[in-house]
């Protein structure tokens, strides 16, 4: 039977087209979507752009204090309706999570990040906790989040994460939820992590902190 030229191109890019479209199809399968995800909690740059930095076993990155980079100042509204500026918190170690309602790390976390919030606070500890609420285009659905997990300290509301890219390039990574920021007294960068955390790892972040002169 005769088949034409211009039928066999036909088939031709028929075929060609269903296997670029399988390709991509297993392209986007082998990569996290840009949404919540525990990334590679090792060192993924250094947030002074030095190699001051120790990255622990349990994924915690410290920078050595001679090495340390400003953090950026935050400011903005909460999730709450407040408003907040970082700038006033001088002379105290902040405590910062990203984090996002959707993400299921978040959630897995969270109860340990009140519980240890409202412990410092009632020692009496020079330590402030602040929360960076993203990719929530709703209020609505974080201050839930707040409440279902008892979290008191304040979060200020970043969907589109513009705030996170004011932090030096390997300090966070944006499409990294939920990461950790301690920022020293002096107001830089102390340590960080890019994963879920418990009480236990919180700790052993701040304390070492808390004790610097």
């Amino acid at each position: 039977m005769y088949v034409s030229d211009s039928r066999i191109l036909r088939s031709r890019r028929t075929i060609s087209m269903r296997v670029l479209a399988l390709s991509a199809a297993a392209l986007m399968s082998a990569f996290p979507l840009a949404g919540c995800t525990t990334a590679n909690t090792g060192n993924t740059g250094n947030a002074s752009g030095s190699q001051g930095h120790v990255t622990g076993s349990n994924g915690v990155t410290r920078f050595a204090k001679a090495e340390r980079s400003t953090a950026p100042q935050l400011s903005g509204g909460t999730v709450d309706g407040e408003t907040l500026d970082t700038s006033t918190l001088k002379g105290k170690v902040i405590v910062l999570n990203v984090w996002g309602s959707s993400c299921p790390p978040c959630r897995s976390e969270a109860e340990y990040f009140a519980k240890v919030s409202k412990e410092l606070e009632s020692a009496g500890q020079p330590v402030a906790f602040v929360g960076i609420n993203t990719r929530d285009n709703s209020k609505q659905n974080a201050t839930e989040f707040e409440k279902n997990f008892g979290i008191t300290y304040p979060s200020l509301f970043d969907p589109a994460g513009e705030l996170i890219l004011r932090f030096p390039k390997g300090a966070v990574n944006p499409q990294a939820i939920p990461s950790t920021i301690v920022i020293d007294k002096d107001g830089k960068i102390a340590a960080r992590v890019l994963a879920p955390i418990k009480d236990t790892t919180l700790l052993e972040m701040i304390n070492p902190i808390l004790a610097e002169q």
